[in-house]
C-alpha cells in the first residue's frame, strides 16, 4: 500500500468515486481512496437512484440541475450505461398547505431557470395514468428530473479513475487521524499508516466518526430508511413519483420492477440497517393508496441504508475551519447520488485552485453557528 498520497478520500459511494474522477481528469492522479468494505457497500449502493431537482432551497436546486447536466451525458463519457432514464419526477400532496408549498417552490425553482410546474389532480393523472388523482389536491412535475443506477455510476466512475493512475484500497478502515500545527499530517488505517496532502471526508454515515478523529463535530446523524423492489411488470411509468404528504417514493427499473421506499418520522438515530415489516406494511399501503393498479405484485426483497441528515437536509461541504487540508463531503440527507457530478466539480476547483464556490461557502459547517434555513422536501 502506498504511504503518502497528494489527496486521501475516505469512502468509496458516488461522491468519492466522482470527485476522484474528476480530479484524474484534471491531472491529478496521485489520489488514495479508502473504503472500509467495498464501492457501493454504504448509502450509494443502497439508494433507489432518483435524480431530482425540485428542492426549496437555491443551493440545492443549482447543485441538482448542474448535476442532471453532468449525468445526460454520462453514459458517453464513462463508457458505461448508467441506465439514465430522464422521466421526470412527479411530486404529491395532499393537503392546501402543502399546494401552497409546492407553488412556493415552483417559484423559486422557475425562477433559478428549473421547468417545473404545478399540476392539476386530472394534469397529475396524464403524467401517470394509473395515478388515483382523488388522493390528491395538487401535483408538480419536471421533465428534466431523472432517475439511474448507482452500482452503473461508481463502477463507472471508478474504473475511468483507475485507470488514470487513481488507487483503490478496499477492506480498509481509517482508524484514526494524527493532527499537527492545523493540518492532517497522518491517516492511520487498519493497513498501515499513509501522508496525506489533502484529506477528503466522503464516508456517508460514518463521517462524523472521522471528523471526531481530527477534532471535529459534525451535526450529521445516521437514520434509517428502507426500500423494497417488486417482480417485473410491463413497463407503464418513466416517471418518479413522491409524496411530501407522506414521504413516499416510487419508480420503475428498465426491468420493469417497482422499487420505492417510505420513511418513519419515529426513526431513531442509529446504524441499524435491519429490514423491518412495519416498513413493507406502512409503504404497501401508501403505494396501493395512489396506484391501486400494483395490488397484484409480488415483493422480491427489501433491504436498508442509512441517510447521513444534517439538521437543515443540506449537506455539509469544502474545507474545515482550522484543519486546513481536511476537506468535508457528506450530510446529503439521502440527496447524494443526485448532486454528486456537481460537488465533484465544486471539491476539484478547491482541491485543483483553491477557488472556495459561493456553493461551498453557503454549505459549510460554518454555517451551523448561525440561523439556518432547511430543506422542505426531503424525500426521494
Amino acid at each position: 500500500m502506498k504511504r503518502s498520497a497528494d489527496v486521501v478520500i475516505i469512502g468509496a459511494g458516488v461522491t468519492g468515486a466522482a470527485l476522484a474522477y474528476e480530479l484524474a481528469r484534471r491531472g491529478i492522479r496521485d489520489v488514495l481512496i479508502f473504503e472500509r468494505k467495498f464501492p457501493c457497500s454504504g448509502a450509494s449502493g443502497r439508494c433507489g437512484g432518483g435524480i431530482r431537482q425540485q428542492f426549496t432551497t437555491p443551493h440545492n436546486i443549482r447543485l441538482a440541475m448542474e448535476s442532471v447536466n453532468r449525468y445526460e451525458t454520462l453514459s458517453e463519457e464513462l463508457g458505461v450505461d448508467i441506465e439514465f432514464i430522464q422521466g421526470g419526477y412527479l411530486i404529491l400532496a395532499e393537503t392546501e398547505e402543502e399546494r401552497e408549498a409546492q407553488r412556493k417552490a415552483v417559484a423559486l425553482q422557475n425562477e433559478l431557470g428549473l421547468p417545473s410546474r404545478l399540476l392539476t389532480p386530472r394534469e397529475a393523472k396524464e403524467v401517470l395514468p394509473l395515478l388515483d388523482e382523488t388522493t390528491i389536491v395538487s401535483a408538480t412535475y419536471c421533465p428534466t428530473d431523472a432517475h439511474a443506477n448507482p452500482f452503473r455510476v461508481v463502477e463507472g466512475y471508478l474504473t475511468r479513475a483507475r485507470e488514470r493512475g487513481v488507487v483503490l484500497e478496499k477492506f480498509t478502515e481509517v482508524v484514526d487521524l494524527e493532527v499537527k500545527e492545523g493540518r492532517i499530517v497522518k491517516v492511520r488505517t487498519s493497513r498501515g499508516d499513509v501522508a496525506p496532502g489533502t484529506v477528503v471526508n466522503a464516508a456517508g454515515a460514518w463521517s462524523r466518526e472521522i471528523a471526531r478523529m481530527a477534532g471535529v463535530e459534525l451535526p450529521n446523524q445516521p437514520i434509517r430508511h428502507e426500500i423494497a423492489i417488486t417482480e417485473p411488470v410491463e413497463f407503464f411509468m418513466d416517471v418518479m413519483v413522491i409524496s411530501i404528504h407522506n414521504g413516499i417514493y416510487f419508480s420503475q427499473t428498465k426491468e420493469g420492477q417497482i422499487i420505492g421506499g417510505i420513511g418513519d418520522p419515529e426513526e431513531k438515530p442509529g446504524y441499524n440497517i435491519s429490514s423491518s415489516l412495519g416498513f413493507l406494511r406502512r409503504y404497501a399501503r401508501e403505494l396501493l393508496r395512489y396506484v391501486p393498479a400494483l395490488g397484484q405484485l409480488s415483493v422480491l426483497r427489501q433491504w436498508a441504508g442509512l441517510y447521513d441528515v444534517t439538521p437543515d437536509a443540506q449537506p455539509v461541504l469544502g474545507p474545515t475551519p482550522g484543519l486546513e487540508n481536511f476537506i468535508q463531503a457528506n450530510g446529503y440527507s439521502g440527496h447524494g447520488f443526485m448532486i454528486a457530478p456537481a460537488v465533484a466539480r465544486h471539491l476539484a476547483d478547491y482541491i485543483e485552485k483553491g477557488i472556495v464556490s459561493e456553493i461551498l461557502e453557503k454549505l459549510s459547517l460554518e454555517r451551523f453557528k448561525e440561523e439556518i434555513r432547511g430543506e422542505a422536501f426531503v424525500v426521494g
